[in-house]
C-alpha cells in the first residue's frame, strides 16, 4: 500500500463531493488508480477523455506511483 495526495476537478470534484483527500491504495498506476476511485465515488467520465497529471506534470496512465505522489485527474475543459 502507498499513500497518496489527490485533487479533484470540475465534474470530478463535484462527483466525490470533495476538492481532494489522501488516500492508501494497492494501485500501481494512474490507470488502476482512476478505476479504483471510479469505482468508490462512481466517476462517469472514462480515463480516455482525461489527462493524468503526477507531481505537477503530464504522465502516460500507465506511469507507475509511488509512495507520497500528487495525482490530478484533469477533466475536458468545457463551458465558454
Amino acid at each position: 500500500m502507498i499513500r497518496i495526495d489527490l485533487e479533484y476537478f470540475a465534474q470530478l470534484r463535484d462527483e466525490a463531493g470533495r476538492p481532494g483527500e489522501r488516500r492508501e491504495t494497492g494501485a500501481a498506476t494512474a490507470a488502476a488508480l482512476y478505476q479504483e476511485l471510479a469505482a468508490a465515488y462512481g466517476f462517469s467520465l472514462p480515463a480516455g477523455r482525461m489527462r493524468v497529471a503526477i507531481n505537477a506534470a503530464f504522465q502516460p496512465w500507465d506511469h507507475p506511483l509511488k509512495d507520497g505522489d500528487t495525482v490530478v485527474f484533469i477533466p475536458p475543459v468545457t463551458g465558454g
